[in-house]
């Protein structure tokens, strides 16, 4: 083995693309399998390996390399599987991150939703008698003016004007487009 090794250092060193060969072939499944026991995937696995022999090849890694390559090549996919697995969890945790910022935020936007909503019906409450009544008919019963007009046995005019003051009343208390927050 050791000969076969000095062989693949010396084709490397006159970048004789042979000499990856011989070390794709010597190692690349046992690479593959020592892998695999870092990952889920025999994809990810062949992935790591394949890249670890690109990177000896366009980096020209082993032409001034003494030593064992089977430990090295070893030791390299150990090193890139670990910080393989640590760029994915950093994703994973900015992504739980997000999603848990969403909700809080999802969450205090419905509980100012809500607030907001809340205030609105205490605001129709407070209308007059009539203006309740033409407002509440016009938006949560969505009548038109002249079926409201006609229900209540007064002119289709009149309907419009209470409806007009209840909007006035509400933009002016609330301060706030309550259109949106009518279910």
């Amino acid at each position: 083995m050791k000969n076969q090794e000095q062989d693949i250092i010396r084709r490397f060193k006159r970048g004789d693309e042979s000499g990856l060969r011989l070390l794709f072939n010597l190692y690349y499944e046992p690479l593959c399998v020592y892998a695999h026991k870092y990952f889920n995937s025999i994809d990810q696995a062949e992935d790591i390996v394949q890249d670890v022999f690109i990177s000896l090849w366009e980096k020209n890694r082993l032409i001034n390399f003494t030593g064992s390559i089977k430990p090295y090549l070893f030791s390299i996919v150990r090193n890139n599987s670990i910080n393989k697995i640590k760029q994915e969890n950093r994703y994973r945790f900015e992504e739980i991150e997000n999603k848990a910022f969403e909700i809080i935020e999802d969450k205090f936007e419905s509980q100012e939703m809500e607030e907001r909503k809340s205030k609105l019906y205490q605001e129709i409450d407070q209308l007059p008698e009539q203006c309740k009544k033409v407002f509440e008919a016009i938006i949560f019963e969505k009548m038109k003016y002249a079926d409201v007009a006609e229900e209540m046995d007064i002119s289709v005019n009149t309907i419009k004007t209470h409806y007009s003051r209840a909007l006035k009343q509400l933009r002016g208390n609330l301060n706030i487009v309550f259109m949106i927050m009518m279910p």
